[in-house]
């Protein structure tokens, strides 16, 4: 079968795509032929050595995908050969076949496209698990959304709104608001002139917003927990700016702010059915054609190299989507 190897750390253009073995399924593993895998902006860090999981030489990136199984293990139920399923794993998705485990497939539904399923567990599964399991997100609160044009920013604008929330999408242009606007933020903040705190508290009204949702960090972060209200939530989602951001504890203890971490990949480990309920909600949301995912662009496995460079220059708005 067909596969993308990474083989040595370095730039996209290190990549090979190159004929391997195809994997048997032992007790309890899958084997999918992948229809579609999806890429986001960690696969660029993983190839070039910078991201904190390491995998063994020749890996394949990509760590979500979407496809038709092919073959079941002995003891594997509920799943059985010509089921459209989904799925998530560290890495090893940009291939032709993937082997997995029973446990970490979903069953796509009836009118949800193998390119959107495949790049629905990442972005929207860690947003979901961030608003439902860590804030307790509820109808009518008011999320600031750093980032917003971004891969997890983007799905925080549209799950929040999809929530209920009243959303304020906080990015660097007005072009990336105007993208935001579209996914239906109601109201924008335009962070490279404008200051993010006061406009916050204008925006509310001198109330503060009940949740922050942060995939950024660096110099934003503090700007926008002083512009929480009283028990606001501040989610701390990842470091995109690049730099790690010490927050002043005194701010958090005069607002009686929650500081929240979301680990989204160590969640889905420790509570497999919280993360099989929230996958199932998205894909309802699909199905029902309230939740609409941005796919920026489809490229051929072949076109990997380009796939990632577009993702390492900041271009791509939504989802990027190769094809085996």
């Amino acid at each position: 079968m067909k596969a993308c190897l990474c083989k040595s750390f370095g730039p996209p253009s290190n990549l090979v795509v190159e004929r391997i073995a195809e994997p048997a399924a032992e007790p309890g593993q899958v084997v999918v032929k992948v229809e579609a895998c999806a890429l986001n902006f960690f696969d660029t860090l993983i190839i070039e050595g910078k991201y904190q999981y390491k995998p063994d030489f020749p890996f394949s990136p990509s760590a979500e995908f979407a496809g038709v199984v092919e073959a079941t293990g002995a003891d594997v139920a509920g799943f059985a050969a010509g089921d459209r399923v989904m799925g998530y794993m560290k890495c090893g998705a940009a291939r032709e076949k993937v082997l997995v485990r029973a446990e970490d497939l979903i069953r796509i539904p009836d009118g949800v496209s193998f390119d959107v399923a495949a790049g629905l567990a990442v972005t929207y599964g860690t947003t979901l698990h961030a608003y439902r399991d860590r804030a307790d997100l509820k109808p009518g609160e008011t999320v600031a959304v750093l980032g917003a044009s971004g891969g997890v920013g983007q799905a925080a604008v549209e799950v929040a709104t999809i929530m209920g929330a009243k959303v304020i999408a906080c990015a660097s242009s007005e072009e990336k608001l105007a993208f935001a606007r579209s996914l239906g933020a109601d109201l924008t903040i335009d962070y490279s002139r404008e200051p993010l705190k006061e406009r916050l508290k204008e925006l509310t009204n001198g109330k503060g917003v009940d949740v922050v949702y942060d995939p950024v960090g660096g110099d934003h972060t503090e700007k926008a927990l002083r512009a929480t209200g009283w028990e606001g939530r501040f989610l701390v989602i990842g470091f995109a700016a690049g730099d790690i951001p010490r927050i002043p504890l005194n701010i958090v203890m005069l607002k009686g702010v929650d500081v929240l971490g979301v680990f989204w990949g160590a969640a889905i480990e420790r509570d497999p059915e919280g993360h099989r309920k929230n996958m199932t909600q998205l894909l309802e949301w699909v199905q029902e054609g309230r939740l609409k995912p941005h796919i920026h662009a489809v490229y051929p496995l072949e076109e990997i190299e380009t796939a990632l460079e577009e993702i390492a220059a900041r271009k791509v708005r939504g989802k990027v989507i190769l094809r085996p």
